[in-house]
């Protein structure tokens, strides 16, 4: 999945260039490509499908020279996981009516791949036994108001059945959660049959379903586009999460622990950069650092940037705009975004 925005990314992140096209680790890749080259290590390269926002399909041609113009799925818009969840189903299936799905964000960090691969072969290999729906949940470090959390059954295996999926909670929520020992973070990676998520829509989001369901004789034909134009903006807007795993019956979960973080934030970036004696993360080849510490500076192009007496902030310098705010502040980026809008119009965001 490549089609959201990252607003709490900004300035780095906009609309026109989300931050799953940008290199925001430093590493040479960006964070698509990287999602690309993890996955390819689970399967074939010609399996691989990205479904985006109709006007990422340059960026994603661009970014991934290797695939075929028919592995990129363009969504007319944006309209939530649950349609980009069944919209890619209708159309895997019809290629192999047999086909397992791992279904993944295009925009995480996921640090030991070798461990991810190992959690999702499990899944996908036990995916015949029960016709369920399958997620990796992460092992929780700290108690992280910023994602949802998933309750798990012990059982003394390595494959848990779901109790419970909890939204974003509160600190007081989250401590809970993290000191009972059998809650985990979710992660958004999916894994479940073509034939078992399509069932579960029919189930569940009976009007989605119905929706793809007559335009099926079109779907990878060249009609396809234009039907599509006209199912989306009739949608609900709806999660995967919300719209069907919290209410099917027979979901599960496989707790891990692989280096994973969704980079939602600056924070979280600033968490998994590697950080000098001072304690700060600079992406830049032309930042001084003086007399300054803790803080998460990423800058674009060849500006020389000198920072004296900082402790604890965000610096973001881009062609366009320029963001100063303290670490603690990341989750206000969003609000900024969308003042800026409001006052500004849509010229930097």
């Amino acid at each position: 999945m490549a089609g959201g925005i990252g607003t709490r990314f900004w300035p780095l992140s906009t609309s026109k260039f989300p931050k799953q096209f940008h290199d925001v680790l430093g590493t040479g890749q960006t964070l698509i490509q990287q999602t690309y080259n993890r996955l390819k290590k689970i399967t074939d390269a010609e399996r691989i499908f990205v479904i985006t926002d109709k006007i990422y399909t340059d960026l994603v041609a661009k970014q991934l020279p290797e695939m075929e113009e028919m592995q990129i799925i363009a969504e007319p818009m944006g309209m939530n996981t649950a349609i980009c969840a069944l919209y890619s189903a209708m159309k895997i299936k019809k290629i192999n009516p047999d086909a397992n799905i791992l279904l993944c964000p295009s925009d995480h960090l996921i640090m030991d791949e070798q461990k991810f691969a190992e959690k999702a072969e499990l899944a996908l290999s036990n995916l015949s036994k029960n016709n369920g729906l399958y997620t990796l949940g992460i092992e929780p470090t700290r108690p992280d108001t910023g994602y949802g959390y998933i309750q798990f059954i012990e059982n003394d295996q390595e494959i848990k059945k779901v109790k419970t999926f909890t939204e974003k909670p509160n600190r007081e929520l989250a401590e809970s959660f993290l000191h009972s020992g059998d809650f985990l973070w979710n992660s958004g990676i999916f894994i479940w049959s073509a034939d078992t998520i399509i069932k579960a829509f029919e189930t569940y989001l009976p009007d989605m379903y119905q929706s793809f369901k007559n335009i099926e004789d079109d779907i990878n034909t060249d009609k396809e586009e234009k039907q599509v134009k006209k199912i989306y903006p009739t949608v609900q807007k709806i999660s995967i999460d919300v719209g069907i795993m919290e209410k099917h019956k027979k979901v599960f979960v496989l707790p891990s622990s692989f280096g994973w973080s969704d980079l939602g934030t600056w924070t979280s970036l600033y968490e998994n950069h590697d950080r000098d004696k001072n304690r700060n993360a600079v992406v830049g080849n032309w930042v001084r650092m003086y007399e300054s510490k803790g803080n998460m500076v990423h800058v674009e192009g060849k500006k020389a940037v000198v920072i004296e007496g900082l402790e604890d902030y965000i610096v973001v310098d881009t062609e366009k705009s320029l963001l100063i705010c303290p670490l603690n502040s990341d989750q206000e980026v969003k609000k900024y975004v969308n003042d800026l809008k409001l006052n500004k119009g849509e010229n930097f965001v």
